[in-house]
């Protein structure tokens, strides 16, 4: 009892907000509130005047004040409780001495006016909306207890008694206000709830594609960590009379050597606990995949004429002078036009794709072109990790992104992957590239399935 006096003690409290649209009317509610408070007040004020023959000047603070009180709720709904009850008991005290002698019988309505009844309803319905519900039932208590007081303690002579009608009226507009707030609350939980899930979503969808790289990552590194090995091994039987210094060195190295293949193997079976049935990551039935060697370019003739079979016209174009690329960066560039030509059979039906290759010093520029679709595409029931996985493989290398719809109603990807894995010291397509963050986050088409 004591916390909620303490709550109805304080005017802290939310204000009711506007409509969120249409926009001209936002504040419509509130005008008409101020509106049915303005008419209140000059009810009130009337039978104050009239009925409990409080006399003008009483008559017309006390219904003034319930009209503010109405038009005050809006924003502090916990100090209009208060003007609104002390407004009517005012009233009601004063106007009981006139009862005996000015007032026939059977007498006014007493102790609360079919104004003061309206009035007070309305500011508790404000109250139910915008405090918690215990604060409410508190302020429904303190407003039936006084009731009691006066009609059942105090009393009058001559009077209509309307103690009674006026507390059930509150308790069903304090019912009402409570369910729309908690009902309120509730979506505002449910919209959190949904805002929370879906960023778990994204956050788990990009960690098992991260997880996927990695996995196709480890036969790269693995590769060049038991050259490493071979290369101390042997090294000692190239030099004549080698010294016992470098003999140890030379054999420090091969042992460290080995003992990161044996961690690799290790973190290589945690990536593949998780799915043992597709330790790569690579789709159903990919069992044979992890004892096969990673692709590189030099396998691009046989996956587009392996999407040529399904149905799509596949044309290549390679330019410039073909220098070696690091593993990781041929790795990456097979799987970005892998993605884009799947993404294109199940967006894209009947399309003419177009996959250009462009060899620079600097790195590779990667170019999947598809053009429109000559029949709708049917439901694809794909993970929708197409483009996440394109940035976080450019991302791994330094490069840059640009996915878009092109003028014709087809789709475009472009990456452009460094040489050596690393991004270059200046930059080399700040005229041509955007942020792929901006760029994929409002993109739809054939070859994108999802849009991160």
């Amino acid at each position: 009892m004591r916390s909620i006096l303490t709550d109805l003690a304080s005017p802290a409290s939310a204000p009711l907000p506007p409509l969120s649209r249409p926009r001209l009317l936002r504040r419509l509610p509130h005008v008409a509130v101020v509106w049915i408070a303005f008419g209140l007040a000059l009810a009130a004020a009337d039978e104050l005047n009239t009925d409990y023959h409080l006399g003008f000047a009483l008559g017309a603070v006390t219904g003034v004040a319930q009209g503010v009180a109405i038009a005050l709720a809006l924003w502090r709904p916990v100090p209009a409780w208060w003007l609104s009850l002390g407004a009517a008991v005012v009233a009601a005290v004063c106007a009981r001495p006139h009862m005996a002698v000015e007032i026939p019988p059977p007498g006014p309505n007493w102790p609360w006016s079919p104004p003061a009844i309206i009035a007070h309803a309305i500011v508790l319905f404000f109250l139910a909306l915008r405090v918690p519900t215990r604060v409410a039932v508190g302020a429904l208590s303190l407003t039936a207890l006084v009731t009691y007081v006066l009609q059942g303690l105090v009393g009058g002579p001559a009077y209509s008694s309307t103690g009674v009608l006026a507390v059930a009226v509150f308790a069903v507009v304090v019912l009402l206000g409570t369910a729309l707030r908690g009902r309120r609350e509730a979506r505002t939980q449910l919209v959190e709830q949904a805002s929370l899930t879906e960023e778990e979503r994204a956050r788990r969808t990009l960690l098992e594609e991260r997880s996927r790289i990695a996995r196709e990552l480890h036969d790269v590194v693995a590769h060049h960590m038991s050259v490493i090995s071979i290369q101390a091994q042997v090294a000692p039987h190239l030099v004549e009379n080698p010294t016992d210094e470098l003999k140890e060195n030379l054999e420090g190295i091969r042992q460290n050597a080995l003992e990161a293949l044996t961690e690799l193997r290790r973190v290589l079976g945690v990536l593949r606990s998780e799915n043992p049935e597709d330790p790569y990551g690579l789709g159903a039935g990919a069992g044979a995949a992890p004892h096969a060697p990673q692709p590189t370019l030099d396998r691009l003739d046989a996956l587009v004429e392996n999407t040529r079979a399904a149905g799509l016209d596949v044309t290549t174009e390679i330019t410039g002078e073909q220098l070696p690329l690091a593993p990781g960066v041929e790795l990456s560039a097979y799987r970005i036009i892998q993605e884009a030509l799947s993404n294109a059979l199940r967006h894209a039906p009947g399309s003419a794709v177009r996959v250009e290759l462009w060899h620079f010093p600097r790195g590779l520029q990667v170019r999947v072109v598809n053009s429109r679709p000559d029949r709708p595409a049917p439901p694809s029931p794909g993970a929708g990790h197409g483009l996440l996985g394109m940035r976080e493989r450019v991302a791994m290398l330094g490069g840059t992104l640009v996915t878009s719809q092109t003028s014709c109603g087809g789709f475009a990807v472009a990456a452009f992957l460094p040489r050596n894995g690393t991004a270059p010291t200046d930059d080399f397509t700040d005229d041509n590239s955007t942020d792929d963050n901006s760029t994929d986050a409002n993109s739809t088409g054939p070859t994108g399935e999802e849009t991160p």
